[in-house]
């Protein structure tokens, strides 16, 4: 019960800083683009690519947040798995174009690993209740 708790809040945190986060890129990607690691601007109508990101964080928070509500909690593990992609691309891309590599580590790299602890964790507490004995339905006598 203790590590379902850690896990719900876990992912809830999760779910509330990537709705933050792509909340920010969609409402004000001039301010919001310097703190992704990138080293310049986009060029020309770049801009609009820092909208596309922000709808895609919002998009990957509300499918964690669907998951967490309807209690669909091994589908939530896989899905945290999944979405860790998302954010070591990130990093990679910061990586790639000569960015800031502290940011890549230290906010992308840490962010995708702490996703898939608690994957991995939601993975033992599913596992856990999937394992346990069934107790027989009652038969009619």
């Amino acid at each position: 019960m203790v590590l379902k708790k850690i896990n719900t809040v876990l992912t809830a945190a999760f779910i509330l800083f990537i709705l933050w986060f792509g909340a920010e890129f969609i409402l004000s990607p001039e301010t919001t683009a310097p703190t992704f690691g990138l080293p310049s601007w986009p060029s020309g109508d770049g801009g609009g690519f820092l909208i596309i990101k922000g709808i895609r964080d919002v998009v990957l928070a509300l499918v964690l947040g669907i998951l967490l509500v309807t209690g669909h909690r091994r589908a939530l593990s896989w899905v945290l798995l999944v979405e860790a992609l998302a954010a070591y691309g990130d990093m990679t891309t910061v990586l790639a174009h000569h960015g800031s590599v502290t940011t890549a580590f230290g906010v992308h790299g840490v962010t995708a690993t702490l996703m898939v602890v608690n994957g991995l964790l939601m993975m033992r507490e599913t596992r856990e209740v999937a394992s346990a004995p069934a107790t027989p339905a009652p038969q009619p006598a």
